[in-house]
C-alpha cells in the first residue's frame, strides 16, 4: 500500500518547537519533491514549504519567516518539518504531499498536482 504518514504533532506552548515527520511506505521518495501544507479550522489548505527530491532548494511561504525548516533523509524515506517559535496562528492540521518531480512546484499550485497525501497531524499551540 502506497502511503505517507505524518507524525510529531501535538500540543505545545507559544514559543515552543516541534519536528514533524512524513514517512513513506510502499514507494521510494527518492524521485519526489515533498510539500508541507496546513489547514486551520474554517480556512483553506495552504502551502508551507517544499523540498526537492535531492534535498536542495527548499521553498517556504512568506509567513514562515525563518521559523520553519524542511529537510529529508532519503535513506529513511522520511521528510521533516522543524517548526520553531510556534505561535497560536500556527495551530492547524499539517499535511505532507509527494509530487513525482525533481524540483518543487509552486506552493500555490493546485493540490491536485500532488500524487500522494498523508492523513495529517494536528499541531495545537496554546498556553
Amino acid at each position: 500500500q502506497l502511503q505517507l504518514v505524518e507524525s510529531g504533532g501535538g500540543l505545545v506552548q507559544p514559543g515552543g518547537s516541534l519536528r514533524l515527520s512524513c514517512a513513506a511506505s510502499g514507494f521510494s521518495l527518492d524521485y519526489y519533491a515533498i510539500g508541507w501544507f496546513r489547514q486551520a479550522p474554517g480556512k483553506e489548505r495552504e502551502g508551507v514549504s517544499c523540498i526537492s527530491s535531492s534535498g536542495g532548494l527548499p521553498l517556504y511561504a512568506a509567513f514562515v519567516k525563518g521559523r520553519f525548516t524542511t529537510s529529508r533523509d532519503n535513506a529513511k524515506n522520511t521528510v521533516y518539518l522543524q517548526i520553531d517559535s510556534l505561535k497560536s496562528e500556527d495551530t492547524a492540521v499539517y499535511y505532507c504531499a509527494a509530487v513525482r518531480r525533481r524540483l518543487c512546484i509552486s506552493l500555490r499550485s493546485s493540490l491536485s498536482e500532488y500524487d500522494y497525501w498523508g492523513q495529517g497531524t494536528q499541531v495545537t499551540v496554546s498556553s
